[in-house]
């Protein structure tokens, strides 16, 4: 049985309806009503994946919602699409933007403000023919919090640290049903860059010439494009000034980079957007964040698109840096519970 679009996208904004709107004690019981009971929920460092329900209210959302009360949410892009990757035809619904509360408890050890902060996400809903939720992948920029907190965990960013704003043409909200040709051509142009990007990868690791000109850029990318990435590396504005601020800084100082596939790729409109779980393996020569040449690391990626015309304007990027850098041996989250005393909490 094929999954309406349309019902796909109601399946999830009904969920977070009920969600944003639920008191703590309640939010498990709202969770279950829309997830399937050993439904997947993946999530970034510390959460990792949770099965059922009870474990991601208990793991993610309580503790959440209980140190940035109240929450509102205030999504930029919203669009769903049948996923691209072979041997998953199900239907896939993504909200990305930011989650809004007022600061005022202690979470993952990040000392509260008493301020408004801005907790940015991503998250993946799959949806059953029975209209519930049986995978799900939530991406938040947790380095972006400990920055609105005064507590910088990475050296100078390459790139620009703001609250990263939503699409250009405020049009990502696609509440309403969509031509499917224009999702296709959307697809179509992300593919031919990924794959360009592949190849070039596949240059590098075997002649260590890791350099992609501008004109192999110009051919996907507008000249103004922005590219908004995460905590930690910052935002570029111009297909210049990314390559500068994280294009040559990525390829320079990260070898052996293996593309380890994605779990999901669709696009809707002139939006598209793919993760993986990790997408991306690779070895750290020295230079990037900061540190020095390590171990083999994995990297748990997001991407979304904005199309305008045959070429990409504007692409939002969150990556899991905290798994990346716990793999070797940093846990920061660790050292800020040590730097503000949250590990002594309780003794």
């Amino acid at each position: 049985m094929t999954v309406d679009l349309q019902s796909a996208k109601q399946t999830v904004r009904t969920m977070h309806q009920a969600l944003d709107a639920a008191a703590p004690g309640e939010i498990a019981s709202v969770l279950a009503t829309h997830m399937t009971p050993d439904c997947l929920w993946r999530g970034m460092h510390p959460f990792y994946e949770q099965t059922g329900p009870a474990a991601v209210a208990a793991k993610f959302w309580v503790p959440m919602r209980a140190a940035f009360a109240p929450v509102q949410r205030r999504a930029d892009v919203f669009f769903a699409g049948e996923n691209q990757v072979e041997g998953d035809d199900a239907v896939w619904v993504i909200e990305m933007g930011h989650l809004l509360g007022l600061f005022d408890q202690p979470w993952l050890g990040i000392p509260p403000t008493g301020r408004m902060c801005f907790l940015r996400y991503a998250e993946f809903n799959r949806i059953t023919a029975d209209g519930l939720i049986d995978e799900s992948s939530m991406f938040v920029d947790i380095p972006a919090v400990m920055l609105q907190a005064g507590h910088n965990p990475f050296p100078p960013q390459t790139g620009s640290h703001h609250l990263y704003p939503g699409p250009q043409t405020h049009d990502g909200l696609l509440f309403g049903a969509s031509d499917p040709d224009t999702g296709t051509t959307t697809m179509d142009i992300v593919d031919a860059m990924v794959a360009d990007l592949s190849a070039a990868n596949a240059v590098a690791n075997e002649t260590g010439i890791d350099d992609i000109p501008i004109e192999v850029m110009q051919k996907f990318w507008a000249d103004d494009m922005i590219w908004s990435g995460p905590a930690g590396i910052g935002a570029s504005y111009t297909i210049d000034r990314y390559q500068q601020q994280h294009s040559y800084p990525f390829r320079f100082n990260l070898t052996a980079k293996t593309f380890n596939g994605h779990i999901a790729r669709f696009a809707e409109g002139n939006y598209a957007c793919f993760f993986g779980w990790a997408n991306l393996t690779n070895t750290p020569t020295g230079g990037f964040l900061g540190m020095p040449g390590s171990v083999t690391a994995d990297m748990r990626v997001t991407d979304i698109y904005r199309r305008d015309g045959n070429k990409l304007a504007e692409n939002w990027v969150i990556i899991d840096l905290l798994h990346w850098l716990s793999m070797q041996g940093l846990d920061v989250l660790a050292r800020m519970r040590q730097l503000t005393g949250q590990d002594r909490v309780g003794e």
